[in-house]
């Protein structure tokens, strides 16, 4: 089965929440792991992930903490995953067919590429934005359900 690693659904919630303050003060990675439920040390090395590939800066001034490096309308989740998780091809082969000798004629690794490049458009549609935008409307919802 595919799947998302910690890392990557930590860290998208990560982003989500720098995302939920981008324009505001920066925001201390302590808070995000208290509001998230996560380990502060974990966030840290998702954090060190994420601010070496230019999505997130760190703030020295005042009492630090960490912004989005740009809008949450510019950061894909794609962008996001690409960082914590690496390739998002389901096999290997489809990003380097040179791996095996029968790329050229396997049904099984067109399937496999199609398939990826769907995951990939998917995840290039949906922005940081968008995810606040989804988590708006969940919170709409969950007042009128009381």
């Amino acid at each position: 089965m595919v799947r998302i690693s910690t890392k990557g659904r930590y860290g998208t919630r990560l982003m989500v929440a720098l995302a939920s303050q981008f324009g505001k003060s920066p925001v201390l990675l302590k808070e995000i792991a208290k509001q998230e439920e996560i380990s502060e040390g974990y966030l840290q090395h998702i954090v060190d992930a994420l601010k070496g590939a230019g999505l997130i800066h760190s703030n020295r001034v005042g009492h630090g903490g960490y912004t989005l490096a740009r809008s949450p309308a510019e950061i894909t989740l794609r962008e996001v995953l690409g960082v914590l998780e690496g390739s998002i091809s389901l096999v290997e082969c489809v990003e380097k067919p040179e791996l095996c000798t029968r790329s050229k004629t396997c049904v099984t690794r067109e399937v496999w590429a199609e398939l990826s490049r769907t995951i990939a458009g998917t995840l290039n549609g949906i922005t940081l934005d968008d995810m606040i935008n989804r988590k708006a409307e969940r919170n709409e919802q969950s007042f009128y359900e009381i």
